[in-house]
């Protein structure tokens, strides 16, 4: 019989092999082991007791957005590494205001608007109207401030009372939209771009083949951002009952003002009665605690918004209910992830609405500059199907509804947008960048033959030849003409009329009711409540938002991203990952438009680049 015993040398490697994979699987259960730890922990956070007097406090951190732009496995992951994209969806501020108002535990709001980075007019009106309510409540509401810029300031309007750090201050300065000209760049690197476009004041593009913008687009532009403007300064006046020309006068002439405070911003502020008293956080602390607020600590009985918004009870399952669906950002062809509209994706969210037989009525969320025109008359479709298939479908529009905004909103059968809506820039551009002379800068050239005159002519290697400039001159003449026709008939107008208001015009809700683009002005609970009217639904009804299904994943991540122990998590491991140098806005809004017409031949954008700064 052969000897079966190994041998040492065997047996010591056999050792070290068992050894290193005793010690993998260790080091692997130690680490799903502790991350089972850390989702149980956030899962099953203790969740505070409310107290009776207890102040909610709304610390907005971060832009207020329609939509996150992430889906819940980023923002969960994102939260981990300390590297989240600080976003805030409006309708859980909203939810969040509403659901405190009517809790006999929540004595009051105090409002920290400091780290509030981003919100269009519009979205802070909606805040605005949802903390107005609470105040109507019988329930006071208090800014803490260091610092209150122009739009956050619109928020402390809408409080009893603004405390201000004596470091700080209130800067007003109006409202702006300024764009970067590359023409004279694109020269130097011999890039020829040929616009074609219709509409007067459709300026969208004019950045690609001017140095400054058009006499018209200014124009109009003053006209829009000075009706804006005009609100803006009504609303805060009346709300901190100041005389209007009085506040104007006081933004004009800021520094002489300042100069007569020896420099004192926050001393200037209360003088000019924009805020009540000045206070640091500690002071504001003892003034909460004499107004009533119960003492904890050094600090007063509060509790964080957003764990109170995870404390609201989840939607039920119901046999009748209203669909939402968020149309915000940019419209793109195809599947589109948050944050953007895809002519595919969001038609489809559409369709599953209409054919899902608990949905009774849907409204249409829109907040967007526009985009694509193919893309826009895709959802366009959607609505038109959805409203002959006997579901009310109602728009309410939000901070932007602009041109392909507008496209996919004029079939509803009502439309509601707020007084600061930028909608209108009813027109259509085409776009066609050539490089011949940058090649030859380089040293490279095109040559070939071609069957027909029109083989290779979309080569942007290539000159644009007369022929293909008469041929995109008149696909994009056509589509003007259908839209305008569209909106004509959506609107019960003729072609000519809506002609008059169109030409590439930005409106805001004010100027766009005056001319019959919108039918109402109001926010989103208002449009919700004209749909249920319109579908013979109670005025409670179940309000449900329809996105992409979520897997089981997601749900988990969804229920991690918004937790308070995983944040914790990452503060107390350290972890960190870099947020990435983003550039300008209008760079990535030029890079989106450029992007989506490479290689469509007959690509036509309704896009309108009228955010504000």
């Amino acid at each position: 019989m052969a000897d079966t015993r190994r041998g040492p040398l065997l047996r010591f490697i056999i050792g070290i092999w068992n050894t290193l994979n005793f010690a993998r699987r260790l080091v692997l259960n130690l680490v799903f082991l502790a991350i089972l730890v850390f989702v149980l922990a956030a899962i099953f956070q203790s969740r505070p007791a409310l107290q009776q007097q207890t102040a909610l406090v709304l610390d907005l951190e971060g832009a207020i957005v329609e939509q996150y732009s992430t889906a819940a496995t980023e923002r969960a992951l994102d939260k981990l590494t300390g590297s989240e994209r600080k976003e805030i969806q409006l309708r859980d501020i909203l939810r969040t205001i509403d659901a405190a108002a009517r809790d006999a535990r929540i004595g009051r709001i105090v409002l920290i608007p400091d780290n509030l980075t981003a919100a269009g007019p519009s979205t802070l009106r909606e805040v605005g109207q949802a903390l107005d309510r609470f105040r109507q409540a019988g329930k006071p509401v208090t800014t803490i401030a260091n610092d209150l810029g122009q739009g956050q300031f619109f928020l402390a309007a809408h409080s009893d009372q603004i405390l201000l750090d004596p470091e700080g201050g209130v800067v007003l300065t109006g409202f702006a939209s300024y764009q970067s000209y590359f023409k004279d760049a694109l020269d130097k690197l011999g890039v020829t771009v040929h616009l074609i476009k219709v509409g007067e004041y459709k300026s969208a593009a004019e950045p690609f083949v001017l140095n400054q913008a058009s006499e018209a687009a200014k124009r109009a532009d003053r006209e829009w951002m000075g009706d804006l403007w005009r609100e803006y300064v009504t609303e805060v006046a009346t709300l901190r009952k100041i005389d209007p020309a009085r506040l104007e006068d006081d933004i004009a002439r800021y520094d002489e003002r300042l100069a007569a405070h020896q420099g004192d911003l926050a001393a200037l502020a209360l003088d000019q009665k924009l805020v009540d008293r000045i206070a640091t956080r500690a002071e504001a602390r003892q003034w909460l605690r004499e107004q009533g607020v119960p003492a904890e600590g050094d600090s007063f009985r509060q509790v964080d918004w957003q764990q109170y918004y995870g404390q609201l009870p989840p939607e039920l399952p119901a046999s009748e209910k209203l669909a939402v669906i968020v149309a915000e950002g940019t419209i793109l062809p195809g599947n589109q992830p948050q944050g953007s509209i895809g002519g595919s994706s969001t038609a489809q969210l559409i369709r599953g609405a209409r054919e899902d037989e608990t949905v009774k009525a849907l409204v249409l969320r829109v907040s967007s500059p526009g985009g694509d025109s193919v893309a826009s008359e895709m959802i366009r479709r959607e609505i038109e199907q959805t409203r002959a298939a006997g579901k009310p479908v109602v728009v309410s529009m939000g901070d932007y509804a602009a041109s392909g905004g507008y496209w996919i909103s004029m079939n509803a059968d009502e439309i509601f947008a707020q007084p600061t809506t930028i909608t209108g820039s009813i027109g259509i551009f085409g776009l066609f960048p050539r490089i011949p002379d940058t090649l030859a800068k380089i040293g490279i050239h095109t040559d070939g033959i071609g069957t027909t005159p029109l083989a290779g002519a979309f080569d942007i290697r290539q000159p644009l030849s007369p022929q293909v400039e008469s041929i995109l001159t008149s696909v994009i003449g056509r589509g003007y003409q259908q839209f305008i026709g569209r909106v004509a008939e959506a609107r019960n107008r003729t072609p000519e009329q809506i002609d008059a208001v169109a030409q590439g015009h930005v409106w805001t809700g004010n100027q766009a009711l005056e001319r019959g683009l919108v039918d109402k002005l109001g926010g989103l609970d208002e449009a919700i409540a004209a749909a249920a009217a319109r579908a013979g639904l109670p005025p409670n009804v179940q309000v449900s938002y329809v996105e992409r299904p979520l897997s089981a994943w997601d749900r988990l991540a969804l229920s991690l991203s918004s937790s308070q122990a995983l944040a914790g998590i990452a503060s107390q491991t350290g972890l960190h990952w870099p947020a990435a140098l983003l550039p300008a806005q209008e760079m990535r809004q030029a890079a989106t438009v450029l992007d989506s017409l490479r290689g469509r031949r007959f690509g036509m954008f309704a896009h309108c680049f009228c955010e504000l700064r």
